[in-house]
């Protein structure tokens, strides 16, 4: 058997624990490669499907907005309809309103010996009539007559003991109301034949009352025509 000197088997263990180190020195660093590598491989494909995934919710964001704009435009189409609707039934007198006004009221004569035409003593529909077109000469936006909306289609005409209005039989006293400019509205009854009302009244008796409330009037909505023999023209504007 060979025989070992200090020195020998000191040098021996420096290079056994030399050998070591390099060994494991090897082994961390082809650990670290291996995994480098693992992670470039499984980094890529991840890295498409993100970019993918990216891709489809750029789509989808796309896709959102125009939908989001479609329904804006439609929400603003529905808009414009809707106001061109309210205007139209508020300049057709379908809608309730409010507002400053004047009010009059006529009635008839309560003098009971009467010595000229009995007819000088009751409110006809002309007087009615006549302080409408007064009325909406002078800037009035509504006019009601006992509750019953002043529409295009509106009539007033005697009846015998009444008076008829939108189909309605209207007895005295009549109250005349309308919404507007106060001033204008009283101006346009400073004609003749207001004052020719004051006449009659003076003469016969007859109710001429004229009056500007403090309060808002209220304006009843009219009511809807029914078309049964007119329909609009296809195509027409």
């Amino acid at each position: 058997m060979m025989s070992w000197s200090k020195g020998s088997k000191l040098l021996v263990a420096s290079a056994a624990v030399a050998l070591g180190i390099m060994f494991m020195t090897l082994l961390k660093v082809g650990g670290v490669q291996g995994s480098t590598n693992a992670r470039a491989d499984t980094s890529l494909p991840t890295l498409i499907q993100t970019g993918q995934e990216n891709q489809q919710l750029r789509n989808d964001n796309l896709k959102l907005r125009q939908e989001l704009a479609k329904y804006q435009a439609g929400q603003n189409a529905s808009n414009l309809v809707l106001e061109q609707l309210a205007s139209a039934q508020l300049n057709a007198g379908l809608t309730k309103v409010t507002g400053p006004g004047i009010r009059i009221t006529l009635d008839d004569s309560g003098v009971k010996e009467r010595k000229d035409d009995p007819s000088y003593y009751i409110i006809h529909e002309e007087y009615i009539r006549q302080l409408v077109n007064w009325l909406w000469n002078g800037g009035a936006e509504a006019i009601s007559v006992n509750g019953q909306r002043i529409m295009s289609s509106t009539e007033v005409f005697c009846s015998g003991a009444f008076i008829q209005i939108n189909g309605t039989r209207q007895m005295p006293p009549y109250v005349i109301e309308a919404v507007g400019d106060v001033n204008h509205l009283q101006s346009a009854l400073k004609f003749y034949y207001w004052e020719l009302l004051g006449e009659y009244q003076q003469q016969y008796g007859i109710t001429r009352k004229l009056e500007t409330p403090t309060e808002p009037l209220v304006i009843p909505p009219g009511q809807v025509q029914k078309f049964r023999y007119a329909e609009p023209i296809k195509g027409a504007k």
